[in-house]
């Protein structure tokens, strides 16, 4: 994976330094873009997190980030996306009503309920799938007040427990989503970001 490059995404809504020096700690090479027609020929490709659900589909209509993520899905080219990433790959969420997602997965984004402290702040422990690829148990680090409840069909995931049983990350093929924030969550986190660019960069 030494030299990979990984194109960015400039949503408007991410913590870029955090993400861009964790791949870089793993030998990558990202690059910021918002251009579709880059996106498109990429190799790797992430979509960043932090920032609201409605906030952050303005922002990839508006540059046609949009399509060009769903096309690299469609195609099983690799992507991974974090937080919020993973949230506007669902068909809506209650954060940003009659706001309208990717829809990759079939699913709404709900919020925690009112029984836990939100936004959930700090490290939580997840639990792989025996099958997944990419994700693995243990400990990373959750920034957020939304999730998702169920794994869609086709998906492995990781799940977690705050007040509710809810979806840390899911696989399929190429694709990675994970509502931690594995560049911030040492190296564990950067485990699961590197087995990604390895499957990946090796043709999976």
């Amino acid at each position: 994976m030494a030299g990979q490059e990984v194109l960015v995404l400039r949503t408007g809504v991410a913590n870029l330094a955090s993400v861009l020096a964790g791949f870089r700690r793993l030998g990558a090479s990202p690059r910021l873009t918002e251009d579709p027609a880059e996106v498109a020929a990429a190799t790797h490709v992430m979509v960043p997190g932090v920032g609201a659900f409605g906030a952050a589909m303005d922002r990839l209509r508006e540059t046609g980030l949009d399509r060009a993520i769903l096309d690299r899905v469609a195609a099983d080219k690799p992507t991974v996306a974090i937080c919020v990433g993973l949230q506007v790959f669902c068909e809506e969420s209650e954060e940003t009503p009659g706001a309208r997602g990717l829809g990759i997965l079939p699913v709404k984004v709900r919020r925690f309920p009112e029984t836990v402290v939100v936004p959930q702040l700090g490290w939580n422990h997840i639990d792989a799938d025996k099958g997944c690829r990419y994700l693995r148990s243990g400990y990373t680090y959750f920034a957020n007040s939304y999730f998702v409840e169920s794994v869609p069909d086709g998906w492995s995931a990781a799940r977690a427990e705050h007040g509710v049983s809810f979806v840390a990350g899911l696989e399929r093929g190429n694709t990675l989503v994970c509502q931690f924030h594995p560049e911030l969550s040492g190296g564990h986190g950067l485990d699961i970001l590197g087995a990604w660019l390895d499957a990946t960069t090796a043709g999976g």
